[in-house]
């Protein structure tokens, strides 16, 4: 079980797996006024950064599951590096279905509701395990301004327009779902340049070493196509953010 390689090469360096820089974690946990010892859930961990962070931070317990092999075994050596490893659990696994065994205080889904089928799927899976009066974390993009084609959707990395929302539509969609939005933290420009920006030197460097490997083809072809395309179209036109939810 694992995620395509190629995201594992092209963030295989990449802390937080997201258009977050540090401080936007920093300000995510700040704004939700975590108490020591709440219990979060994350499904698509990746990394472990969120988790480990907060752990070190606001005293909170938490558990996450990611289905990289690789990502789950770098949040866990960031857990010890931390010092918070007997503060949090990382699994290697299928985040999709997942409930906890023990309620918690923040069920968190931050940039990966393709688990849950889409994002309403997704609510409805972190309502599972949540407590009562725990708030959902929903990591989701959000078009900036929409796109003037299809074409444009697709060099976004979207399926079509439709994949995503405009923002005042986005929080007007979890209402209709019958929660209410109670935080948000924006990623700003920066988020995504570190984000996106990063991968293109740990695909050159990877290519460097490896060059003879059947996927170096791929690596090339992403590599040589990546900045235009994200300078073009993801950089104009997609936004990204974290949106906190208690059920009304």
């Amino acid at each position: 079980m694992d995620i395509p390689r190629i995201f594992n090469i092209t963030e295989s360096a990449h802390r937080i797996h997201n258009p977050f820089t540090p401080d936007k974690l920093t300000t995510l946990g700040a704004a939700l006024r975590l108490e020591p010892e709440t219990r979060v859930l994350d499904l698509g961990s990746g990394s472990g950064e969120m988790l480990c962070t907060w752990a070190r931070d606001h005293g909170i317990n938490g558990t996450g599951i990611d289905m990289s092999q690789l990502f789950a075994r770098q949040a866990k050596l960031r857990a010890v590096e931390l010092g918070v490893a007997d503060r949090v659990e990382f699994i290697h696994g299928d985040a999709a279905g997942h409930v906890a065994d023990e309620k918690v205080g923040v069920a968190a889904c931050v940039g990966a509701t393709w688990i849950g089928g889409g994002v309403a799927g997704t609510i409805e899976l972190l309502a599972k395990s949540l407590r009562t009066g725990g708030i959902i974390l929903i990591g989701e993009p959000y078009w900036l301004q929409l796109p003037p084609t299809e074409d444009v959707a697709k060099g976004c990395r979207a399926g079509s327009i439709s994949d995503f929302l405009l923002l005042p539509e986005l929080l007007a969609s979890f209402g209709s779902l019958g929660y209410d939005v109670v935080e948000m933290v924006l990623a700003n420009q920066d988020g995504w340049d570190r984000y996106e920006a990063a991968k293109w030197l740990t695909m050159r460097r990877w290519l460097e070493a490896n060059p003879d490997d059947d996927f170096a083809k791929e690596v090339r072809a992403e590599l040589t196509s990546a900045a235009e395309r994200y300078a073009t179209y993801t950089r104009e036109y997609l936004g990204w953010g974290v949106f906190a939810l208690m059920p009304r």
